[in-house]
């Protein structure tokens, strides 16, 4: 894939350079940086040699170096962005030395080169270059007895054997079912798509009234609510009928509830104490244990063992997909929430306009007449990505650049990446530390979508088996221009107060407007 970056390492004297590897002797720099179309372009030689420089930054001495590192990222000013900030303005350079947390005595090794520019950062989506294994969480690997001892694939490297059909059991849990879809809707959706964003965006306005009575009172930002009992009786009912053991029908676990998949999810992320989550994980293994047994099915046919495809759609639906959703929804309505009533009329007046032109249901190619409204998801997931930190291991002794300099990395060293500083880079975006809605609009526009990177690879490339990025990177950037559709379809405009979570932000609606036109 393209990058706006060359990347270059020391082959073995009987080994011949890829096309994606350069001697050191011959070196140029592959791309120019881009801005953002409100203005003029930087131009940058594509034929400049970039100078050789030692990475900057040091380790400290053994165990006092990390704590230090640990106790600034945790408790120094600017927060987690400063911790990384103040060490660009030190060095000089967005390529520097660092600990990360969780530092002694959680993790192994905290030591890692860290990339915090556009140019460098996407060395990390090269698996021909780096080693993804077991570095999901970064440099601490949470134990895998809750999942049966099966390592999930966030952990896998595609060069493992199993990386390929745990990926394509994914594709397929997204995709099943679905013949009857429209075959320009991504996977994992599946009828009419209004429902999927009314359910997303229900307010209790009596709740908001109550709150504007009682000032400093929160109304949490909505998300989707359990099914409905009667709608839950009914999938049992067929989930008994279906799935049989002996003639006698099997009974399904109880549906999980969203606090226990909270719970549940962070025994596998985190290091908590021994057994903790374990009850609540349990419950969600029983549930998807018989609620997804046609998946399971076809992942044993793809040759994965029963209970390591059961692990897999858990951490699938509950982390990847409920807890990034936890994640994203606030975020993106946090962002619109600050771009004022201006932007929100725009909004509302292009997701009205092309929902009238089609019958009034909210369809693919409604959708696809709204770009002002994929245009601020994507910048939304450009400014805040969801999982901002990415980690790989150097395979091989090589050369990373940055926008001026290259710098020597060894094998075997740690590389990390802080994906807010590379998406925020002010040598590809133009007013880069602003939400920009209409940023990606035109033909200036979509050429910066490959600089947009929350998938954990460009937006302008598609997963595959032998990657990293997200299998699901479609159906989430759908799901979230649906939610967007679905407010500005109900509201003229909204405020918001925004505060912090464990997960990110919280986000408190203080005022909605309905629709007026």
């Amino acid at each position: 894939m393209a990058t706006a970056a060359t990347y270059l390492s020391f082959p073995a004297a009987h080994q011949q350079p890829s096309s994606r590897v350069r001697r050191r002797q011959t070196t140029t720099r592959a791309a120019a940086t881009v801005t953002d179309r409100q203005e003029p372009p930087a131009v940058v030689s594509p034929t400049r040699r970039l100078p050789l420089r030692k990475v900057p930054g040091d380790y400290g001495p053994p165990l006092v170096g990390a704590l230090r590192d640990r106790a600034e990222y945790f408790y120094g000013p600017g927060g987690r962005d400063g911790f990384f900030t103040s060490r660009v303005r030190a060095h000089r350079s967005t390529v520097v030395r660092l600990n990360m947390p969780p530092g002694p005595f959680l993790a192994r090794d905290p030591r890692v080169v860290a990339l915090l520019d556009a140019a460098s950062f996407p060395v990390l989506f090269d698996t021909s270059l780096v080693d993804k294994t077991d570095l999901f969480t970064g440099t601490f690997m949470p134990s895998t007895d809750l999942t049966g001892g099966y390592r999930v694939l966030s952990y896998v490297d595609p060069a493992e054997p199993s990386h390929a059909p745990l990926k394509q059991l994914l594709f397929h849990l997204l995709s099943h079912r679905a013949a009857a879809r429209d075959p320009h809707v991504p996977r994992g959706v599946r009828g009419p798509l209004r429902p999927h964003g009314e359910r997303a965006v229900t307010v209790r306005e009596s709740r908001l009234r109550a709150v504007q009575r009682r000032r400093g009172a929160v109304v949490p930002l909505p998300v989707p609510p359990r099914a409905r009992p009667g709608r839950v009786r009914a999938q049992r009912r067929r989930a008994q009928a279906h799935h049989e053991v002996g003639g006698v029908p099997a009974q399904p676990a109880a549906q999980p509830r969203p606090a226990q998949a909270r719970r549940g999810l962070a025994p596998p992320l985190l290091p908590p104490p021994a057994g903790a989550g374990e009850k609540d994980y349990d419950r969600l293994a029983a549930f998807f244990r018989d609620a997804a047994r046609g998946v399971i099915d076809e992942g044993e046919r793809l040759g994965i063992a029963r209970e390591e495809a059961l692990h897999n759609i858990v951490f699938a639906m509950c982390f990847n997909s409920f807890g990034g959703m936890k994640i994203l929804f606030p975020t993106l309505v946090k962002w619109l929430g600050r771009a004022g009533a201006k932007t929100h009329g725009r909004l509302a007046t292009e997701v009205r306009d092309a929902v009238r032109a089609h019958g009034g249901e909210v369809t693919m190619r409604a959708l696809a007449e709204m770009p002002l409204v994929k245009s601020a998801v994507y910048e939304a997931l450009r400014i805040e990505p969801p999982v901002p930190m990415q980690y790989g291991r150097a395979k091989r002794d090589m050369v990373v650049e940055s926008h001026d300099y290259g710098y020597e990395v060894r094998e075997g060293e740690m590389l990390f990446g802080y994906q807010p500083m590379a998406t925020r880079d002010p040598r590809v975006f133009a007013r880069a530390e602003e939400y920009v809605p209409d940023r990606f609009l035109g033909e200036d526009g979509e050429r910066l979508l490959r600089h947009v990177v929350w998938s954990n690879g460009p937006e302008t490339a598609s997963p595959t088996l032998q990657d990293k990025q997200c299998a699901g990177k479609d159906f989430v950037v759908l799901i979230a221009r649906l939610l967007v559709a679905e407010i500005f379809l109900r509201y003229d405009s909204f405020d918001v107060q925004v505060g912090s979570s464990a997960l990110g932000s919280s986000v408190t609606i203080t005022s909605l407007k309905k629709a007026t036109f």
